[in-house]
């Protein structure tokens, strides 16, 4: 049986990938290219953090009792990189290539101190936490729309 730990962990990497496809296309292909590779990484970081938002972290907070604690933290910083989203697919189609690197370079940053947090804290705790049929079902809903 797959952990939280493990398909989340695996669903970050997945994203790491659609990223660099993103900062490929921006320097190989037409604008066009960069925008589509935006648009794929937008939806799965949305996907993913909404499975976290509406399935993980209610669960792991009605199990623990802990509702202000990390999941808290995680979804400020899942605020935080959603307000990136649309100047920086605002600033690929006006094809202005610096504002288009230092939202990405904030962007990832964010996201790698954000997944860190996730993969060595908050999901071991939810691993821990939930019962099996709970962690199945939030892995089920995570890999409904990931590839």
């Amino acid at each position: 049986m797959s952990t939280i730990t493990t398909l989340f962990t695996r669903d970050h990497r997945r994203a790491d990938e659609d990223f660099a496809a993103v900062e490929a296309a921006l320097l190989t292909g037409p604008l066009a290219s960069a925008l589509d590779a935006w648009e794929t990484l937008e939806a799965e970081l949305q996907h993913h953090f909404l499975t976290e938002e509406e399935a993980l972290f209610p669960a792991f907070e009605t199990a623990t009792g802990m509702s202000g604690g990390p999941t808290e933290a995680m979804r400020l910083e899942h605020t935080q990189m959603r307000e990136l989203f649309a100047p920086l697919a605002a600033a690929i189609e006006a094809g202005e290539t610096e504002s288009v690197r230092d939202l990405l370079e904030t962007l990832l940053v964010m996201l790698q101190q954000h997944n860190m947090k996730e993969e060595n804290v908050l999901y071991p705790l939810c691993d821990q936490a939930l019962a099996a049929a709970q962690r199945e079902a939030i892995t089920r809903r995570l890999a409904a729309t990931s590839s």
